[in-house]
């Protein structure tokens, strides 16, 4: 089968962190660690697991931080190498193992990509699996497939960017008719954004600020609005084509990013601005929380700026290792900073259920705003063409980049 199969080289590895910035063709040629590839059809591990054929599968910003060398080697210990990239993935049951319950060859169904202890079969589950906490499964290098906190990062299942991925049979969830492959794609993503607001305590007379306009931005200011949420709500975005649609999902007011950013800021929420002898501007008031949908170095330091004493600031893109935050803000106006990793059990309308399960009953209702978010998809064969895509989305125009694998 075709996949685009990435495997660790120490040297490439380098090359691409430190020169890639400059080059961004670096990224796709020979140098790159990423390459599309002949490989076998993968074999179940266990009468518990089904064989996909895969259908769409989305390029995340964790996939771009992999390829490009720019993320943090934090996680590193918990992949296996050589793996299939993808992790966002609406496919087709094409094999089940004689365990299997509850499903039928041909069924159209997203995965859910978190490999914890009850994908691993392993039992007794670990403390965090006991206590729902799946994705913070401390197993994740034990059981009956190779290391790997998630599909797309582990040698054993493959990914979504081939045509075909192993799954157990927990990590599926059965896409409605009603719902398109084109918005199926898009629950994985949305799911994260999802949980991200739900972990936080929102009263109604907070003002939130969103940092990003990409997907996982866009995808925290639609979910805010379709929990309910009626609250004032600043979105901070680079590009045009990101302001309209942040608008159109429920944004009230744009903050431009370039050197007016702080200005405008204190004109929408009426903070005061200091300027110390060297550095950014030191704000007096902002919101009450912050939704930081990147994660790199300025963004951190534009939300801990932005929240007012008190306040809240809610980590959800993945940060990395970042540089010259000025970490006073936390201590001196007492501000709460959280983590939001993934999705999980929650707790909406007094009923828990996944994050995965409400994100698809909130995709039937209003999936079809989310349209505009999926670009044109690539086949497998133009990935160079598509990761490119995925890397410059200022010049594209574009959000959520997609592999088409149906006519593999």
């Amino acid at each position: 089968m075709k996949a685009i199969q990435y495997t660790k080289n120490i040297k490439r590895y380098i090359v691409l962190r430190y020169l890639g910035h400059r080059w961004r063709s670096l990224y796709t040629s020979p140098l790159s660690c990423t390459r599309l590839v002949d490989l076998p059809e993968p074999q179940l591990p266990t009468p518990q697991w089904v064989k996909i054929k895969n259908r769409l599968s989305g390029i995340c910003g964790s996939d771009l931080s992999t390829i490009t060398a720019k993320g943090s080697v934090y996680l590193s210990p918990f992949t296996s190498d050589p793996f299939v990239l993808g992790h966002e993935i609406v496919g087709e049951i094409a094999e089940m193992g004689e365990d299997v319950e509850g499903m039928s060859i041909g069924d159209r169904i997203v995965v859910e990509p978190v490999l914890a202890c009850r994908v691993r079969e392993i039992d007794p589950p670990c403390i965090q699996c006991q206590n729902q906490q799946y994705v913070n499964c401390e197993n994740v290098t034990r059981g009956s497939i190779s290391e790997g906190l998630q599909t797309g990062f582990c040698r054993g299942t493959g990914g979504g960017w081939g045509e075909y991925v192993l799954a157990h049979q927990s990590q599926i969830h059965h896409v409605p008719d009603d719902i398109s492959d084109e918005i199926a794609v898009l629950l994985e993503p949305f799911a994260c954004a999802l949980h991200g607001v739900l972990q936080t305590e929102i009263s109604d007379s907070d003002e939130i600020c969103v940092i990003g306009g990409g997907t996982i931005g866009l995808l925290t200011v639609a979910s805010l609005r379709m929990l309910g949420h009626q609250n004032r709500i600043l979105i901070s975005a680079k590009y045009p084509h990101q302001q309209e649609l942040a608008k159109k999902l429920g944004a009230d007011e744009i903050i431009p990013v370039n050197s007016r950013s702080y200005d405008v800021f204190c004109e929408l929420t009426n903070a005061a601005s200091y300027q110390p002898e060297i550095g950014k501007l030191v704000l007096q008031g902002g919101v009450d929380i912050t939704f930081d949908c990147v994660g790199s170095s300025s963004t951190i330091d534009d939300a801990l700026r932005f929240t007012q004493v008190g306040g809240k600031v809610v980590l959800i893109g993945m940060p990395g290792i970042p540089k010259n935050i000025d970490w006073t803000s936390i201590w001196y106006k007492q501000l709460q900073v959280k983590g939001s990793y993934a999705y999980g059990i929650e707790t909406y309308n007094d009923e828990q259920m996944h994050t995965f399960q409400l994100g698809l009953q909130l995709l039937q209702k209003h999936g079809e705003q989310f349209l505009p978010l999926v670009g044109t998809p690539f086949p497998l064969r133009d990935y160079k063409l598509a990761i490119q895509t995925a890397l410059n989305t200022g010049k594209s125009a574009s959000f959520k980049t997609v592999f088409d694998l149906r006519s593999e």
